[in-house]
Order: structure tokens, then sequence, then C-alpha cells
């Protein structure tokens, strides 16, 4: 049942509650919409114009300062009114609140003095900016458009290209293999300055960019020039290690020189913030900008779709004006928690479809021996010559790669036919009532698949047996939409301990460090080399003590329990906090259907964490809910990309 925002209003000694704030702002920060900061950088903003006593330019104000804080790059006036939530995970009925009547709405604020209006940047010098509906803070604006403008800059066609050995290169990386999405990505970042590799996992991301430093390198040679200065990057440590490795086990089977093997070989990646430089102390600047340039010729970023807005403008303004920057991702895992969905809004409309203008249609077309002409329809932009989305998946198949494509594709009827038809070795459906958060049904299953699969774990553990623990800890994830509550990773962490406890002999959590149990990174620790997401398991040792164990790709890593400063159990987690993982078996929990975080994005990203097995525990509306709601966040880039 839906609960009026007078039911929900704000306790009067809640955080949340903005002491003194009347009218509409406090209208709508009783009700939960706006946040007491809100409200405050509102009223702080009007008592600088003269219409301080504004109240419909006031909550215009408020509302564009709660966008970045919720994900959007702007706020759109017209339909604010239908897309508001409040900041609760309970579901609200907003359309009782006082909402202006939005053509006189933009018409006030189209003359108020905090205001600019349109995207002339010259002379114009205000914290607010309205284009047509959309309401921007100005910092976010400016963000945007530069963003918008740097990644045209870098849409051109790349210079001094030898066609005839890439040809040759491509024929020998990808051997009778020319016809694929991968051999036409690996082309299109060598003929293009400006290339986006997109695709769900297993498609080939990742190889497909060790080929392409591959092709670059003999290019390079070829033209007499020395290799070129690579930058392997990622918004997380975890992200940088996975590709790191992932590059460097990919050149022991390419037949290259074995100059180009060992560059391979030797590369590092790291996180954008170390590449460009991070300054303590500041989120937002770097010791790389437009000023100070990075060195390097070719910079590729993995795990873009976790990429917001603003470390997107530092980056695009940081690479030189001659380099390459690939940019790898899924379009459609979940967005950064910060403003912007900048991947989505790169890739565009029409995700599947190759849109090459002509010149580079002719350049791929001599390069993969094949006309890329079939798959060309409307709409165009300049950034189109160089995005090629992967579509073969190679780490899964069956049942858990029709599901997938059927919540890309918003196909609800489809994704339940699947998860009920499907055989349960490959994919299985615990379906519950839409109300009831602890079904029976629910609870026996996961109690079933945590005891079956953390028994292994525990075993080998306790035998000091590291590397099998390790392994075992990889074969399944209880994967949760919310943190807390009775759909969290808190609340099943705490039971699924207890139930441990009651269904393994000798199986007792009574200690902070226990043999078995399950670890979580949750803040890089350099020193450590230990990345946030990293996940690892109290051994035993053969002293008689504990250690704890993360498998590095090319050892083990034994560090005493009191040197961890942020770690948690993770016998469940977030779905947001798994991406870039992969489980032998996914189980995967879904909240009631008006959770507001309850997206396609967030459904597609926690089936495709499975390699061979997926669970899905949730009630029929939770599973058309998730696949019918693609998540919508408030920006303007893919209109300046794309256009209307």
């Amino acid at each position: 049942m839906r609960a009026t925002a007078t039911e929900i209003g704000v306790d009067p000694l809640d955080v949340r509650r903005a002491v003194h704030a009347a009218g509409l702002l406090g209208a709508f920060n009783a009700a939960g919409v706006l946040a007491a900061a809100d409200v405050h950088v509102a009223r702080r903003l009007g008592a600088l114009a003269s219409g301080a006593d504004d109240d419909e330019a006031l909550l215009a104000a408020a509302l564009a300062v709660r966008g970045p804080r919720l994900g959007h790059v702007c706020v759109d006036l017209a339909t604010i009114r239908e897309s508001a939530a409040v900041d609760t995970e309970e579901t609200v009925d907003l359309s009782g609140l006082p909402w202006p009547d939005v053509e006189p709405w933009l018409a006030r604020l189209a003359t108020w003095p905090l205001v600019a209006v349109g995207d002339d940047e010259a002379g114009v010098d205000r914290p607010l900016r309205l284009i047509g509906t959309t309401l921007y803070l100005d910092r976010y604006w400016r963000e945007e458009r530069r963003v918008a403008e740097d990644l045209a800059g870098f849409a051109v066609p790349a210079d001094a290209v030898d066609e005839p050995l890439l040809a040759a290169g491509l024929g020998r990386l990808f051997p009778e293999q020319t016809d694929t999405r991968q051999a036409l990505a690996a082309a299109a970042a060598v003929v293009r300055r400006l290339t986006v590799v997109a695709g769900g996992p297993g498609t080939g991301k990742t190889t497909t960019v060790a080929r392409i430093v591959a092709l670059l390198a003999e290019q390079a040679a070829a033209a007499g020039q020395p290799p070129p200065l690579v930058a392997l990057a990622a918004p997380t440590g975890k992200a940088a290690a996975r590709l790191q490795e992932a590059v460097r086990g990919a050149a022991d089977d390419l037949p290259v020189d074995v100059s180009v093997r060992e560059q391979l070989r030797t590369l590092e990646a790291s996180t954008l913030h170390r590449l460009l430089g991070w300054r303590p102390g500041s989120h937002s600047r770097y010791r790389h900008h437009r000023s100070n340039r990075l060195a390097h010729d070719v910079v590729i970023v993995d795990e873009t779709s976790m990429v917001p807005l603003s470390q997107m403008a530092r980056l695009v303004e940081a690479v030189r004006p001659g380099a390459r920057l690939i940019l790898v991702g899924d379009p459609g895992q979940l967005a950064s928690i910060e403003a912007g969905v900048v991947l989505g809004d790169i890739v565009g409309p029409t995700t599947e479809a190759l849109r090459f203008g002509p010149e580079t249609r002719a350049r791929l077309a001599a390069a993969v021996g094949y006309d890329v002409t079939a798959e060309n329809p409307p709409p165009r932009a300049a950034v189109a010559d160089g995005i090629v989305v992967l579509d073969r998946v190679h780490r899964y198949g069956g049942a858990i790669a029709r599901v997938a494509d059927a919540i890309r594709l918003g196909d609800a009827d489809a994704v339940l036919d699947v998860l009920t038809a499907a055989p349960p070795a490959e994919a299985r459906w615990i379906a519950t009532d839409a109300d009831d958060s602890e079904s029976k049904a629910a609870v026996a299953t996961i109690r079933a698949e945590v005891a079956r699969f953390a028994e292994p774990v525990i075993d080998a553990a306790r035998a000091g047996e590291a590397a099998a623990a390790l392994e075992a800890l990889g074969a399944f994830r209880l994967l949760c939409a919310h943190r807390r509550g009775p759909h969290g990773v808190a609340w099943w962490t705490e039971h699924i301990e207890a139930w441990l406890t009651e269904d393994l002999d000798g199986f007792a959590a009574d200690t902070r460090w226990y043999a078995g149990r399950p670890l979580l990174v949750t803040r890089t620790d350099y020193a450590l080399r230990l990345y946030n997401g990293d996940a690892g398991v109290i051994v035993s040792t053969s002293e008689g003590e504990v250690s704890a164990a993360f498998d590095r790709g090319t050892d083990i890593a034994r560090i005493r329990p009191g040197r961890l400063e942020s770690v948690e159990t993770v016998y469940a987690m977030t779905i947001h906090t798994s991406q870039g993982s992969q489980f032998d078996t996914a189980a995967v929990l879904l909240p009631p259907p008006d959770s507001p975080i309850l997206t396609r994005e967030l459904l597609y990203t926690a089936v495709t964490r499975a390699r061979e097995r997926l669970v899905v525990v949730g009630s029929e509306e939770s599973v058309r809910g998730a696949v019918e709601r693609p998540i919508a966040r408030a920006s303007g880039l893919r209109r300046r990309l794309w256009g209307a």
C-alpha cells in the first residue's frame, strides 16, 4: 500500500528535517523529496538574490541541488512531478504536493537573477543554468558541455595507419574470426582516436584490449617509432587489478613479436585517481588537467559504466589531443553512484547497431575483409564511428544468457518464461509473494544454497588450505539490492552465520576472526595491495593461529588479521558492490516491486554475475517491476552527442 506524503512526513527531530523551512521548501522537505541540505543550499542561494522570497524559484533551485545527490546531472522540471521519489525505501504518493504549473514556473525562473538561460557561455556567470525545461547547477552544466566537446574532439580519424599491416595483424590475432565484433572493435581502435568497446560480461572486452595494444605496437614499430606509452585504468582498484591480470594473461597466447609480448606482460593498471594524480584533501582536483596533460599515447579505461560525469570531465581534459582514448564497459550495468550515466549517453540509442560513417566504413572494410555497411541505421553522431558493441558471449550461455538478453531488451514475459522453463542446473526461480519479505521458500532456499557452498570454504580454511578455500569462496554469492532491512546484506549475513552454526558440525562464528570467515575489503589499502571489493577468507595456520588469505592472481597473500582496517563479512553483498565480479552460482534476492532501487540495470547486473547457475528469489511483480523500469537519470550528454 502506498503511503501519502503526509503519512510519511519526517519526524521533527529527524536530521532530514530542515529547521524553519517554510512554504514549498518546507512541504517538500516534510514529504521526504528534499533533504535538509537541499533546502539550506537553496535558501542560501535565494539570500544572494533580490527575489529571495520567490517560493517557486527556491523549490527549483533545491531540486537542482538534489539531482546530483541522487545521480542526476540536472532536473527536468517538466517531468519531475512524475519522476520524483523520496529519500526512503518506502514508496510515497507525491501527487498531493503543491507542484507548480510548468510553464509559469519556467517563465519565472528565466527572470530570476541567479539563473542563466541558454547554452551560451559568453559573459554569463550564474549558479544555475536553464536549458529548455532542464535546470542545472552551473558546475554540472559546464562539465557536461566540456565532456561533449572533448569527446567530439577525439572522434576523428587516426593519422598514418598502415592499413595492409592492420589487415594482416587482424588475420593473425583473430584467426578465422575477422568477421566478429571483437575484430571490428580492434580495427576501429587503430583507425580512430576515440573508441568505445561495449558489451556484456563474457563478450571478450579485455581480451580485445590486449589485441588492440598489440596492433598499435605493431603500427608504431612499422613507422620506426618507439612502442606507444599505454595507460590502463579503471574506476576502482579491483577493476584495475583485473584489467591488468587479463591483459598480461592474454599476452602468452598471442602470435606477436617477443617485444610486443613483453610490453603486454609489463603493463600496469591503476585507478583513475592515481592516473590523473589525485591530490589529498580534494575530490575534484588532479595533477593532470588541460594545462598539464598525460604523457600517454593510448589511454584505456575499463568499467567505464562506473565513471561519473565529473571524473570523465577530468579524464578527457587530461588526455593529450594526439592520443587515443579507448573506453571499455557495459552500458547495461548499474551506473556510477555519483551524477551521470556517461557510458550509456556515449553509446546512445540502438546500442546493437553499427553506425559508422562512409570513411570509417571503407577503412574498416579494408581491414576486416568484409562490407560493414549492412548495419548503419540512423541516428548518427561523430562518436558513432568508434562505437562497437560486442554481441557474442564466451563466458556463459544457456538460460543465463537468455535471461540477460531479455532483461536488456525490456521483455519481462521472456525473462519469466526462461526462468520458469530453464533446467535447474542453469537457472532457478523461487517465486515469493510480493509483500512477503521473509517467505519460507526464500529462507529455505537460501539456507540450503549457503550451507552447500560454505561447507567447502570452512573445511579448507580449517585445514589451512588457502587456495582451496579461495576457490570455493568464488563458487557462490548471495546478492541483495539493499544493505539494510529484511532484503539487505546485514540482515541476511547475521542469519546465515546463525544457520551455519546450527547446520555445520563444529562451526561457530563466536570470534571475529574465525576460520572460514569470508571477507570483503571495503576500502583500498595500497600498502597491503588490497583493493575495494577484493574478497578473501580467514584460514588456519600451522602455528595454531589464523591469517587472512587473498588471491592476487599470481600468488596468494597471507595477512595478519590485525592489519586489516576495512573489511566486512561477505556471505552476502550488494549488487552494486558485485560489479566486476563473477561467481559460479549467483543467488539474487529481489526486494518488493515498489522498492525505488529495483531497476532493469540492477537486475541485469545481478544476473550477469553468474557464470554457470542463477537463482532468483522474488515475486513475479518484482521481476516485472525491475525489467520494466530502466534507470531514468536526468542528463543532457546524450542530447549533446546525438541530438534531440
